[in-house]
């Protein structure tokens, strides 16, 4: 079933990231993914396509009665643009092809397990593909039920909760003491990490950061999106004196950034056992004798990596129970695509019964039927009708149903 349908696919599981993103920069050089896909079509090396990239992972699904090997990866490049990198691409096709592609949308293949990310950017590559007219029938049926079973593992399993990002996870652990939406929160780098802690911070309404970063201009750029923000170069920390709630610190310093004194000059002459520090630094950033020295709420990396690993393990859990979901879509989709079949290989019945019913009236019985009074005439023209559309419906109704049986 559906032996057509093939994946080549490069993913985290094996390959460096930097081996995914040259074959992405080959597809995608100059803009010209569109054109680059649009060819494939035009020039009959595939029927259908659809592409999918992220951060980790690139996959081509596409359908093609041709052999996919070594000869026609090469030709989906202009010669001069092929990588390396595309002789490890997996290939996948049938049924198997469908069903990593399950896994992808519904997280099991994801790097983060369970994270819905991945089902949007399917979503929004499927869409764009099908705008540039490069979906056909075929992927049609099979990207909307893989859409379909992902949405159906999210909401009949839990292998979405219980986070395992360690900044979700800090941020959650900020939760839990309740700072208020005024309280000064004082931030240490200006990383992606703490460029994605900003974001919590913003939904959760907090007003008042201060960012210190060893580039001012990064700092500012993270510290703008609050009412009460600013930012410094992180050699201006020893002339700060407005205190802080919530310290949060990670920066890529190999040597603790926040010693004792620092700690002390920071907490501005407020009592340390109301201050909270988070710590995301690998190694930490905040030092041993800092946090033995003081009691204050401390939140720190290992401590959230081991609740992250926790959560994990449970998700691994509900990947069991995902699978099950996953494949009672996949024997849903070929019950669908035989349904299709039929539709296709019916799809002249009503024409040529159209045209047998023209030629009986029209030819064959035409001067017997203008001898007929008028209402004879509509009388036996509206039985013709009825049987027409009943000569169609019963063949596609039992076909229908030994299909389903």
């Amino acid at each position: 079933m559906l032996q057509h349908v093939h994946i080549l696919t490069l993913t985290h599981r094996h390959a460096k990231l930097k081996a995914i993103g040259t074959i992405v920069a080959a597809f995608e050089a100059e803009d010209k993914l569109r054109e680059r896909l649009t060819s494939l079509k035009e020039d009959g090396k595939v029927d259908e396509i659809f592409y999918l990239s992220t951060c980790n992972r690139i996959t081509l699904l596409f359908t093609t009665h041709k052999k996919v090997d070594q000869k026609f990866r090469e030709a989906l490049l202009p010669s001069s643009d092929i990588p390396a990198a595309m002789a490890e691409m997996e290939h996948l096709s049938g049924m198997k092809a469908v069903y990593h592609l399950f896994e992808v949308a519904g997280s099991i293949d994801s790097l983060v397990v369970g994270e819905r990310q991945i089902l949007g950017q399917f979503r929004e590559a499927y869409e764009r593909c099908r705008e540039w007219g490069l979906i056909g029938d075929d992927l049609r049926i099979v990207c909307n039920r893989i859409v379909l079973a992902a949405k159906d593992v999210y909401s009949s399993t839990r292998i979405g909760e219980k986070s395992v990002s360690v900044v979700s996870l800090s941020m959650q652990q900020l939760q839990k003491l309740q700072p208020g939406a005024d309280a000064r929160i004082l931030m240490i780098g200006a990383g992606q990490t703490n460029l994605l802690v900003t974001k919590f911070l913003k939904k959760a309404g907090h007003q008042h950061l201060t960012v210190f970063n060893r580039t001012q201009e990064r700092a500012q750029n993270l510290s703008n999106a609050f009412p009460k923000g600013a930012g410094y170069a992180l050699s201006e920390i020893s002339s700060y004196e407005e205190g802080f709630d919530v310290l949060i610190v990670c920066t890529g310093s190999a040597e603790p950034t926040v010693t004792p004194e620092l700690f002390h000059w920071l907490l501005a002459g407020d009592d340390p056992r109301d201050k909270v520090v988070i710590d995301l630094g690998v190694p930490a950033d905040v030092a041993e004798s800092t946090v033995a020295g003081h009691e204050f709420e401390y939140v720190g990396i290992e401590q959230l990596r081991a609740l992250a690993e926790e959560n994990m393990g449970f998700r691994r859990e509900e990947i069991k129970r995902a699978h099950g979901v996953l494949h009672k879509h996949l024997g849903e989709l070929e019950t669908a695509y035989r349904q299709r079949l039929l539709e296709r290989a019916m799809s002249h019945l009503p024409q040529e019964i159209k045209a047998i019913k023209h030629t009986a009236v029209n030819q064959i019985f035409a001067k017997e039927i203008k001898d007929l009074d008028p209402d004879t005439r509509d009388l036996m023209l509206r039985m013709m009708s009825y049987m027409e559309k009943r000569c169609i419906g019963i063949p596609m109704k039992a076909a229908r149903e030994a299909i389903l049986n």
